[in-house]
């Protein structure tokens, strides 16, 4: 089996996401204080959420790489779907607590320093936007969650950007919580999508890009094949799958029919570019002992 470069580009890419957010939330805590901004403080605390979210992120996706052992017969692919989990909810509550604050200021606005806004918005949206960027390619469903945090983070910097520059003309409170609704309510939206995608994989659902009544339909007709079983598509964490299924031979009288059979059923599979499969072949007098899907 080759090696995976897709997965060494997940680890540098969450890497790089991570000291970038780490490092701008220091930049952003001393900067809100300096600028005397709670909004931009109580920003950096939101960020600090995201950084150890995101080194949560890298750690697990780091761990899926190991190789499989006793204790995880699968290896550890399955750990980045963990961390793609974690991440989906850490950013719903944080899109709650969001949106509890900004309703909060509709009724009391604040006043804010456009000035000071302004330039870290820029810095947020440069440093978000280049490691959202960095993360958009990203196959894992990990790395589509933790882009979504920093999606996130650059449509908010985008809104702060915008209002404080109205606000240097005109001193309308109330854009910035409605601002900041509208995108949070957009990025909850889609993270929910991407949770309910990954519950999907948690609960070893059919990969929606395979379509297992063609499998079988392919399967039956390859010569000897009479009928299936406890066919199962699932995947590991949302790139690799596995294939298994017990398949019932007819009308064997040699040895090397069976292994014809069993080498035309590969070569389809070998199609569909499962990560594993399983093939279990059973004669046409055989009963298997597990009677039901």
């Amino acid at each position: 089996m080759g090696h995976d470069h897709s997965h060494d580009n997940s680890g540098k890419n969450l890497k790089l996401a991570f000291f970038l957010n780490l490092g701008f939330t220091i930049l952003e805590f001393f900067g809100g204080i300096y600028v005397n901004s709670v909004a931009i403080v109580s920003d950096a605390v939101h960020d600090l959420g995201d950084s150890l979210s995101l080194g949560t992120s890298w750690y697990l996706d780091k761990k899926s790489k190991q190789d499989s052992s006793s204790t995880f017969s699968f290896g550890y692919r399955r750990f980045s779907l963990l961390g793609a989990l974690i991440n989906s909810l850490v950013l719903i509550a944080g899109s709650i607590y969001v949106i509890y604050e900004a309703v909060g200021r509709l009724f009391e606005p604040e006043h804010s320093d456009a000035d000071g806004m302004i330039i870290f918005a820029i810095i947020g949206v440069a440093v978000n936007g280049y490691a959202a960027y960095k993360l958009s390619s990203g196959k894992t469903m990990n790395e589509k969650v933790v882009s979504w945090h920093l999606l996130e983070d650059v449509l908010g910097w985008v809104a702060v950007l915008v209002v404080a520059i109205i606000l240097k003309f005109e001193d309308i409170h109330y854009l910035d919580p409605a601002l900041s609704l509208l995108i949070t309510m957009y990025i909850l939206w889609n993270v929910v999508k991407r949770l309910k995608e990954t519950l999907f994989i948690f609960l070893q659902g059919v990969p929606k890009e395979i379509d297992l009544e063609e499998i079988k339909r392919r399967l039956l007709e390859v010569d000897k094949v009479d009928s299936m079983h406890h066919t199962h598509v699932w995947s590991l964490e949302g790139e690799h799958h596995v294939f298994t299924a017990h398949i019932k031979l007819k009308y064997i009288t040699e040895f090397r029919e069976i292994l014809a059979a069993k080498r035309a059923v590969k070569d389809i599979l070998k199609e569909y570019s499962f990560e594993h499969y399983t093939i279990e072949t059973e004669l046409d007098n055989e009963t298997c002992e597990l009677t039901h899907d």
